[in-house]
C-alpha cells in the first residue's frame, strides 16, 4: 500500500478543480486520479490511523466501504497543528514553521498553536499562502465546516485561511452546511472545495485510549458523519476522507518523568513539544552536553537527535524557522512518553498519546466515493 505525504492532498484537490500552478509535481497530481467531480468534500477525521481503521472495519461501514487510495504518512511531529499546516499549506513543516504542539520563537516566545488567539499574529507566523486561499482566488467555491470557536483562531488563520467558514457543532449541522455549500455552488455555476473538520475521534482516543470501548463509539459517530456527506455526493461533487494522524496507547509503566531526572534539567533552559516529542532548548554553548546527557539517560526510551539531525524529518528547513526547532529533540519510542507536571500536566496525563514516528501514529487512510482504475494497489 502506497504513502504519500499528507501535504500532496490539498495540491492535487486544488489542481483537479483547475487551480493553476499549485503544484508542478505530476505525482501530487495523480493523488485523487479517476475524477473529474466539480465538487470536492474533503473530510478530515481527527485522530483516525490507517491501521486502525482496519482494524475496526466492522464499527465504520460507510467509511469501511470507500474506496481505498492507499495510506497519507502524517509530517513529522504527527500532531494536529503540524499536520493541519501542512495539508492546508501543502508544504512541510520545515517550510511553513509550525513544528510542535509547543515552541520557542525567534524573540524567545512560547507558541503553543493548538490555543492560539491573536497573538502572534498568525500570517506573519506562517506567511505561505494556503491552498485554500489560492482555490478562492481562482474562482473556485472554498468553505471551511469547522465548530464556530475555530473561526478566528489562530491556527485556523495561519493554516487553513482562504473561503468562507461555516461554523458547525454536530455531524447533523456539519451535512447541512456541506449541502448549502453544494447548492450555491451549483447555483452559481462555480466548481467548489469544501473542507469539513472532525475532532471528536481524537478526544475519545486521548481520554480512554484507542483500543478501548468509548473510541469505537466514537469511530461508529463518525461512520454516521461519512455517511450523511456520501448521501450527497454522486454526479459531479465526490468524497474524500482522510486524517492528521493517529496515537498509541500509553501504559502507566512507560511514563518517563523528565523532571524526575536532574542529567534532563542540566544546561536546559525550556523543554517544550509533548510527550511523544520533546523540543528542549539549551542554554547558550550546553547544546552538545544537553544532547549526550539525553541520549545517555533516555537510552532505548527515545531517540535523541540534533537540531540539524531533526532537521532532515522536518525539512527541508527554512532559515527563518530553524530556531524554532530545539536544539535537542527527543523522539519517545514505542509506546513510551517523555511526560511532566509542570510542562504539560494534562496532556501528559492523557492515555492516548501521538506525535512521533511509529506506523500507529503516522499512517492514516485516504478514502475515495469514487472507484479509480488500480484503486488499492
Amino acid at each position: 500500500m502506497r504513502s504519500r505525504p499528507l501535504a500532496d492532498l490539498l495540491p492535487a484537490a486544488t489542481r483537479l478543480l483547475g487551480v493553476p500552478d499549485t503544484t508542478e509535481d505530476n505525482a501530487r497530481a495523480d493523488l485523487l486520479a479517476g475524477t473529474a467531480a466539480e465538487h470536492l468534500v474533503v473530510l478530515l477525521i481527527d485522530g483516525l490511523g490507517a491501521l486502525q481503521l482496519a482494524q475496526h472495519a466492522g464499527v465504520a461501514p460507510s467509511l469501511s466501504g470507500m474506496t481505498d487510495l492507499g495510506s497519507l504518512s502524517a509530517p513529522f511531529p504527527s500532531t494536529t497543528c503540524v499536520s493541519l499546516t501542512s495539508l492546508g499549506t501543502g508544504l512541510p513543516p520545515g517550510m511553513h514553521g509550525i513544528v510542535g504542539t509547543s515552541f520557542r520563537l525567534d524573540d524567545g516566545s512560547v507558541l503553543a498553536p493548538l490555543s492560539w488567539g491573536s497573538e502572534p499574529n498568525p500570517i506573519a507566523t506562517q506567511p505561505e499562502p494556503t491552498l485554500l486561499e489560492r482555490a478562492a482566488a481562482a474562482g473556485v467555491q472554498v468553505t471551511s465546516i469547522a465548530p464556530a470557536a475555530h473561526r478566528t483562531s489562530g491556527l485556523t488563520r495561519a493554516a487553513l485561511r482562504g473561503g468562507d467558514y461555516a461554523g458547525a457543532e454536530t455531524a447533523r449541522d456539519r451535512v447541512r452546511a456541506a449541502a448549502g455549500a453544494l447548492k450555491s455552488a451549483r447555483a452559481g455555476g462555480r466548481r467548489s472545495l469544501t473542507y469539513v473538520y472532525w475532532p471528536e475521534l481524537d478526544k475519545a482516543g486521548h481520554i480512554e485510549g484507542v483500543d478501548s470501548a468509548g473510541y469505537r463509539r466514537a469511530l461508529g459517530r463518525v461512520d454516521s458523519l461519512v455517511a450523511g456527506l456520501l448521501e450527497l455526493m454522486g454526479g459531479d461533487a465526490e468524497l474524500v476522507v482522510t486524517s492528521d494522524h493517529r496515537m498509541v496507547d500509553v501504559p502507566d509503566g512507560r511514563r518517563l518523568d523528565i523532571e524526575g531526572s536532574p542529567a534532563l534539567r542540566a544546561g536546559v533552559a525550556t523543554i517544550l513539544g509533548e510527550p511523544r516529542v520533546r523540543h528542549v532548548y539549551a542554554e547558550p554553548g550546553a547544546a552538545g552536553d544537553v544532547h549526550r546527557r539525553w541520549t545517555d539517560e533516555l537510552g532505548s526510551r527515545a531517540s535523541v537527535r540534533t537540531r540539524a539531525e531533526v532537521g532532515e524529518l522536518l525539512g527541508p528547513v527554512d532559515d527563518w524557522y530553524s530556531d524554532r526547532i530545539g536544539d535537542v529533540v527527543a523522539i519517545a519510542q514505542d509506546d513510551w512518553a517523555l511526560v511532566s507536571q509542570r510542562i504539560d500536566r494534562v496532556v501528559s496525563g492523557l492515555r492516548g498519546q501521538h506525535g512521533a514516528l511509529t506506523p500507529e501514529e503516522v499512517l492514516v487512510p485516504l478514502r475515495a466515493s469514487w472507484t479509480p482504475a488500480g484503486a488499492g494497489s
